[in-house]
């Protein structure tokens, strides 16, 4: 069965626990942007503790009007400094930082224009770096509801709001060793376990 997502900028560790038992990662194409989501946001530990790193989008007060695939980023914004370097501060001692950051600063200083195609890219390398195969493919049209026995829907299932809820059917990361200790934080980046777990991270997906 199809697993529905919105495409979402580092997705949580709990994103990409979903995907593992389905046929296909079925992304929204044709929604319109929402904000205050993590379509243009994720979560990484920071020594002061949660930080969010956003990515601005133009004419950010009209933005919900626009369709998600033309939306475009605003980088009249030094946002691709600004996050490098909060990823470098909290990250540079982590076990694997050195091992993924060509990788990733690479898609950052190509100033991606559109956010659906950087968060794409961002995609495509995580998944490679989880060695999760699973076919990638896009919705043909906006349908606000699906039958459950032909698509499972997660749009908007996971928010920075609230990045794991009690529901009991929800996935869950098994905890990990983290750069600023215990207790251990949910809801994170899967950056935050990539870094930290190098190639065993998919094994922390449960």
């Amino acid at each position: 069965m199809p697993v529905l997502f919105e495409l979402q900028y580092n997705p949580p560790a709990a994103f990409f626990a979903e995907l593992p038992g389905n046929d296909v990662l079925l992304l929204e194409r044709h929604e319109h942007y929402h904000k205050q989501t993590y379509r243009n946001r994720c979560l990484i530990l920071t020594a002061q503790g949660v930080q969010p790193l956003t990515v601005p989008v133009v004419d950010g007060n009209r933005s919900e009007k626009v369709l998600i695939s033309a939306l475009e980023i605003d980088y009249r914004q030094n946002w691709v400094h600004r996050h490098w370097r909060t990823l470098q501060t909290a990250y540079g001692s982590s076990p694997y930082f050195a091992y993924y950051a060509d990788y990733l600063h690479d898609i950052y200083v190509q100033k991606i224009p559109l956010l659906f195609d950087l968060n794409l890219a961002l995609l495509h390398l995580q998944l490679r770096c989880l060695r999760l195969r699973i076919p990638v493919e896009f919705t043909a049209a906006y349908h606000p509801t699906y039958s459950p026995t032909a698509v499972r829907d997660r749009r908007d299932w996971l928010t920075p709001k609230a990045p794991i809820s009690p529901e009991p059917d929800r996935t869950s990361v098994r905890p990990y060793p983290q750069t600023f200790g215990a207790p251990f934080v949910s809801g994170l980046s899967i950056l935050d376990l990539l870094f930290m777990q190098g190639p065993a991270a998919g094994s922390f997906l449960v």
